[in-house]
């Protein structure tokens, strides 16, 4: 079953992994294991956002572009795409998120029929939308 990472997700896998919760990080092992993760294509804009911002701080061996690539890479991640349905759920006022990004997210995996692997305690109010945390 495919699972979906929160941006946020990724960036604790990556760089902070005592900040994930015991059943995020099983979800990410048994995802990972089975060939089944998934982040939305809008998070490795939000990353190239924090970066900008100085927000994040790469490790030396790093660009923006290859810090992501790792991230997929080690991950196998899928990068769903943007479509015309997930556009319109997000904006349909049943994900009510403030955060734009946090909306196109929750509505890919809601679109995918998939769990969102998620800190954000506004997501897991979601109906419909499946949170792991």
């Amino acid at each position: 079953m495919l699972t979906i990472c929160d941006t946020h997700v990724l960036l604790f896998w990556a760089d902070r992994p005592d900040r994930l919760t015991l059943p995020a990080q099983e979800s990410l092992t048994t995802g990972r294991n089975a060939g089944q993760l998934a982040c939305a294509a809008i998070s490795l804009w939000e990353i190239a956002v924090l970066f900008r911002k100085n927000r994040l701080i790469l490790p030396p061996q790093h660009t923006p572009v290859s810090y992501m690539e790792d991230i997929i890479m080690s991950l196998g991640l899928y990068i769903l795409p943007l479509t015309p349905a997930i556009a319109g759920l997000a904006e349909s006022g049943i994900v009510t998120h403030g955060d734009p990004g946090d909306r196109l997210i929750a509505a890919t995996a809601i679109t995918h029929q998939a769990p969102l692997i998620t800190a954000d305690e506004k997501l897991h109010a979601v109906p419909g939308l499946r949170c792991i945390w």
